[in-house]
């Protein structure tokens, strides 16, 4: 007489719990942050003359913002290009220093995104 040999079912509740473990894992470590788009002006070669005011000198290290020379805090930009003259027609030439970082150029983009009608060119590395 042969035994039937009857198969184990396998438990479920195991791999539901492991699934539900990594999905509140992935849940818990994602960031859920909005990702901004931020327009870049390369600047070129070509001798256009341009017509209105001169254009403002920024420069970006990774300690400090100078405009035409002058240090600045980052959050204090709005305040000081407007008193440069009227931001509507105001071109800012942006100079990065080598040890800036690609977050420290956004958070400066963003900070002069937010002043209407800037031109903002990004001239690279010094």
């Amino acid at each position: 007489m042969r035994r039937l040999s009857r198969r184990k079912r396998l438990s479920m509740t195991s791999l539901i719990d492991v699934i539900f473990l990594l999905l509140l894992f992935f849940m818990l470590t994602s960031t859920f942050t909005k990702f901004a788009e931020v327009d870049l002006t390369s600047g070129g070669s070509g001798a256009s003359v341009a017509s209105g005011p001169a254009p403002v000198f920024l420069q970006l290290s990774q300690d400090e913002v100078r405009i035409n020379g002058s240090v600045v805090d980052i959050r204090a930009l709005e305040d000081a290009l407007t008193q440069l003259g009227d931001p509507d027609k105001t071109t800012v030439l942006v100079a990065l220093d080598d040890a800036v970082t690609a977050q420290r150029l956004t958070d400066l983009l963003v900070s002069l995104k937010s002043i209407t009608g800037l031109s903002v060119t990004v001239l690279g590395a010094a």
